[in-house]
């Protein structure tokens, strides 16, 4: 459990340098460089992500259940974590009405990720990994929406062509990562309960 909170503390205090340290961060990139800050932060988020991934296997090795959710519930997850998938690709996606809509998709992906996870999983280290990844994202999420009222950010209206890419290729994402690459990366089939 310590490795998992280690890691999942890293991953958000990277994160998190626009929210409580902004000059800070503004004042490194100034310093190193685009390219080079944003070499840093992959490489200590990847560090943050892997510790994240050992501390929540082993944690799984050994569960420490909070709760036991019903069955059907991982149905609905699925549903969620779809929804979650087309956001966090329509963060990439140039020009889309699912961004230029709500700004920040790829942080409220986030959000509804983590507390879809939280609600069909009820272990400790469930807890603690989705529980502050879903903090983390409602902070994060605030932060950026009071960020784009003070610079009186607008964006411009997005196009259906973008949209439907968003959605089709998010969806395929999510397909895949549903019926395979859930179990190979993670060890659970999500559509194996119930």
């Amino acid at each position: 459990m310590t490795l998992l909170a280690a890691g999942l503390i890293l991953f958000v205090v990277v994160h998190s340098l626009r929210i409580f340290a902004d000059d800070w961060r503004a004042q490194m990139v100034a310093r190193l460089g685009p390219m080079a800050w944003k070499g840093l932060i992959s490489v200590t988020s990847l560090v943050g992500i892997i510790m994240m991934s050992m501390g929540y296997a082993a944690a799984r090795a050994a569960p420490i259940v909070l709760w036991q959710s019903p069955m059907w519930l991982s149905h609905l997850v699925s549903l969620l974590t779809l929804a979650a998938f087309i956001l966090f690709v329509a963060a990439y996606i140039p020009k889309n009405k699912i961004k230029s809509r709500l700004g920040h998709p790829m942080v409220i992906s986030v959000k509804i990720w983590a507390f879809g996870h939280l609600l069909a999983n009820g272990s400790l280290a469930d807890l603690v990994l989705f529980g502050g990844l879903l903090a983390w994202a409602v902070m994060s999420f605030r932060a950026a929406r009071q960020r784009d009222r003070r610079e009186g950010l607008v964006r411009p209206a997005g196009g259906m062509g973008s949209t439907l890419a968003a959605v089709g290729v998010g969806g395929a994402i999510w397909a895949w990562f549903a019926f395979y690459g859930h179990a190979w990366l993670i060890g659970v089939q999500p559509f194996s309960r119930g």
